[in-house]
């Protein structure tokens, strides 16, 4: 897997009068804005209701993802549904992304194993996130580990030190101005989107590879349990 310092990023890509989350995820898929997608089988884009009351944002796809072309559909993706039915939040009111849209891995004989996504990958990628935010009007955005947290609360946020809090949204953003307006109806004319919360909390996969299984997902069961309490 090559690397890379810089990035012309996915900005570039972004059909500036999308109308919906649907033509934004048909464009992601000739993104070129990095270098993972030469080696990626597809770009893996978020998927959900546009009206959702939650919105999800993990890190990046993984290899069954990045071969079914959805997020969260391996391991990682059937706990979290399983944390998500055990906190009381109703699935179909969800909408699930990523802050990374392909899958970066290194090969071990014929295995691909997944390969932590640099900075210059979520910084080149994020106008994904900020294109998809700007469709969307959760009540809650829940982060899911470092490299979400990365992505829209920058780099000095720690997961580990403020899980479980509610925080103001899009307040706490890196650049809340990126989401603090959305476009609304045919004309393409923003208006300020209403305040709402963000939650941070392990990424599911973590509780898969804990020593402690039981006790790491019961707090991320109790993290969402924090969002379920959020919604009413």
């Amino acid at each position: 897997m090559p690397e890379t310092e810089t990035a012309p990023g996915a900005q570039e890509f972004i059909p500036p009068d999308a109308g919906s989350l649907a033509e934004l995820r048909d464009a992601a898929g000739g993104c070129r804005g990095c270098e993972l997608y030469r080696d990626a089988t597809q770009t893996v884009f978020g998927r959900g209701d546009e009206h959702a009351r939650v919105v999800f944002v993990g890190e990046q796809p993984g290899d069954m993802e990045d071969q079914k072309g959805l997020p969260f559909v391996g391991p990682a993706g059937h706990l979290l549904r399983r944390a998500v039915d055990e906190a009381g939040i109703d699935p179909a009111q969800l909408y699930i992304t990523n802050a990374v849209k392909h899958f970066r891995f290194e090969m071990r004989g014929k295995r691909r194993l997944h390969k932590t996504p640099d900075r210059v990958h979520i910084v080149a990628c994020r106008p994904w996130l900020v294109a998809e935010f700007a469709r969307l009007h959760p009540e809650v955005v829940v982060v899911l580990g470092a490299t979400a947290a990365k992505a829209l609360l920058g780099p000095s946020f720690r997961v580990t030190q403020s899980r479980g809090v509610l925080l103001p949204w899009p307040e706490s953003a890196q650049r809340p101005q990126d989401f603090a307006k959305v476009p609304v109806g045919p004309t393409g004319e923003r208006e300020t989107v209403a305040p709402t919360r963000l939650v941070a909390t392990i990424h599911p996969s973590a509780v898969l590879r804990a020593d402690d299984r039981d006790a790491a997902y019961a707090g991320l069961v109790d993290d969402l349990k924090v969002v379920a309490g959020a919604l009413g």
